[in-house]
């Protein structure tokens, strides 16, 4: 019985996994394989960049803290300056910028950032 187990363990498909990814007019990001696709080109972006802006598009209008952007992208344990955010965010929207009428990397004044939509 331990030799069919074995083998049916080995044979059997492993189940598949979630696809991570968010899809806006001429904007797709897949988390699961860290890539960022503009207009179909494919942008290189450094790990943090791509999980800071999938965070904030896969919770669209919805604003963010620094201090919330930190603890869910950067970890609890992260002891860096809340600026980090600030300057990704600046990188990023520099990689973004006029892309697309129907959403907008924006700052939300003395509250933080959220990816806006627009119907």
């Amino acid at each position: 019985m331990a030799r069919i187990k074995a083998v049916l363990r080995r044979t059997a498909t492993a189940p598949e996994e979630e696809v991570k990814q968010v899809d806006y007019e001429d904007l797709s990001i897949n988390l699961t394989n860290y890539e960022m696709k503009v207009k179909g080109n494919t942008i290189s972006t450094p790990p943090k960049e791509l999980e800071l802006i999938y965070h904030l598009a896969s919770n669209p209008n919805r604003v963010f803290t620094r201090d919330q952007l930190l603890d869910e992208v950067w970890g609890f344990d992260y002891y860096g300056d809340s600026r980090t955010v600030d300057v990704h965010v600046k990188r990023l929207r520099e990689k973004l910028e006029n892309i697309s009428p129907k959403w907008e990397l924006k700052t939300v004044w003395g509250v933080g950032y959220k990816f806006e939509t627009k119907d």
